[in-house]
């Protein structure tokens, strides 16, 4: 079975005070809403987890019910870290499952055809993650006055979620870098700890994460094309 965990534990800062950007109402429903209905249609995947701050399990519930979501799901409480929440997620996991997809829970716009991507190589190789070509020209600089060069982006990617893993793989990964009091925000990070190879998957369409207010605009466009 593939499993998804939908990480929602993070705080939001950058949203403004006393924001919870999941639950704002973007094309009709809360962000988190439409995040969970991609999952919940992805043919691919058996059940979803989602990881929430404390507090906040009778809310997400809530959407489940209003929502009439039929996927069999879990709400497990998230952790100091993004990766604590991660760990949280794989510790609640089914013992069938094989695959497991790691999604921002603030990215509603991903299509079925990605997760089902990331499932399909991750499943081959081990560990994959959705990402983009990086198109505009970086620079690199120390004291983010002066420019110290010129990055050649041919090499260069943009990662986003889903990243997914076999569940084997991104538990002794996580567990490598607890083990070494790391401290990741991304989890193809870890695989690279344990000499994990990831696979790129192209996103092809839109896939952005609410995270500034500005952001609104564009996800609120793309989720009413869904």
């Amino acid at each position: 079975m593939n499993s998804a965990i939908l990480v929602a534990a993070g705080k939001g800062t950058r949203m403004g005070a006393g924001v919870d950007k999941l639950f704002l109402e973007v094309a009709g429903r809360p962000v988190v809403a439409h995040t969970w209905q991609r999952f919940e249609d992805a043919k691919c995947i058996g059940e979803i987890i989602l990881v929430v701050r404390d507090g906040m399990q009778p809310a997400f519930a809530e959407l489940a019910a209003k929502y009439d979501f039929k996927k069999p799901f879990r709400i497990v409480a998230g952790g100091a870290e993004r990766q604590d929440s991660v760990w949280n997620g794989l510790e609640a996991l089914s013992a069938a499952a094989e695959v497991v997809a790691i999604h921002d829970a603030a990215r509603s716009c991903v299509s079925g055809e990605l997760i089902a991507a990331t499932v399909k190589c991750a499943a081959e190789s081990g560990a994959a993650v959705a990402a983009q070509p990086v198109t505009d020209t970086i620079k690199e600089s120390a004291d983010g006055k002066l420019i110290e060069r010129t990055l050649d982006r041919s090499r260069l990617w943009a990662v986003q979620t889903p990243q997914t893993f076999r569940v084997g793989v991104i538990r002794r990964a996580i567990a490598a870098a607890r083990a070494r009091k790391l401290c990741l925000t991304d989890d193809t990070a870890a695989c690279e700890l344990i000499g994990q190879p990831v696979r790129l998957v192209s996103c092809l369409t839109p896939n952005p994460k609410v995270t500034v207010p500005g952001d609104l605009p564009l996800v609120e466009a793309l989720l009413r094309k869904f």
